[in-house]
C-alpha cells in the first residue's frame, strides 16, 4: 500500500472516529435519559459546547474529504503517488491537529492555530493539484 493510500484510509478512519465518538455520546445521553432520540439537531446546537465542536470537527473532515481524498485518489489511479506520498502524512497530521484543536477550545489562539493547520492542508492540496496537472 502506498503512503498516499494509507493516508487516505487513515483520513477516513479519523472522520469515522469522530462520528463514532459523537454517536457514542449521543447514545449515552439517550440511554441515560438526558436526551430524547428525536431531539438531536445535526449541528448539536441544543447540546453541550463540546458536542457542538465535535459535530463541526466531523463536518470539517467530511467537507474536505472530496478535495484532499480526491487528489490522493487521482494520484493513485494515475500511478503518480510519488507526487503525493511525501506530503500525505503532513496533510493527515494537519487534519488531525485541526480537529483536536477544534475540540479543545474556541479561544483566539486555538482558532488561529486551527486556521494554520487548515492553511497547511490547503497549501498541500494546491501544490498537488498543480503538480498533477503539470504532468
Amino acid at each position: 500500500m502506498s503512503t498516499s493510500a494509507l493516508v487516505l484510509t487513515l483520513f477516513i478512519a479519523w472522520a469515522l472516529f469522530l462520528l463514532v465518538l459523537m454517536e457514542g455520546i449521543r447514545s449515552y445521553l439517550v440511554l441515560s435519559g438526558r436526551a430524547k432520540s428525536n431531539e438531536f439537531k445535526p449541528d448539536n446546537s441544543n447540546l453541550s459546547p463540546f458536542l457542538q465542536r465535535l459535530a463541526r470537527a466531523h463536518a470539517n473532515c467530511i467537507e474536505s474529504l472530496p478535495v484532499f481524498g480526491g487528489l490522493l485518489l487521482v494520484a493513485m489511479l494515475t500511478s503518480r503517488t510519488g507526487l503525493t506520498d511525501t506530503l500525505a502524512p503532513w496533510l493527515l497530521f494537519a487534519r488531525i491537529a485541526q480537529s483536536i484543536t477544534h475540540l479543545v477550545s474556541l479561544s483566539i489562539f486555538a482558532v488561529n492555530a486551527r486556521f494554520f493547520f487548515f492553511a497547511v492542508q490547503l497549501t498541500i492540496a494546491v501544490y498537488w493539484t498543480l503538480a498533477l496537472l503539470a504532468r
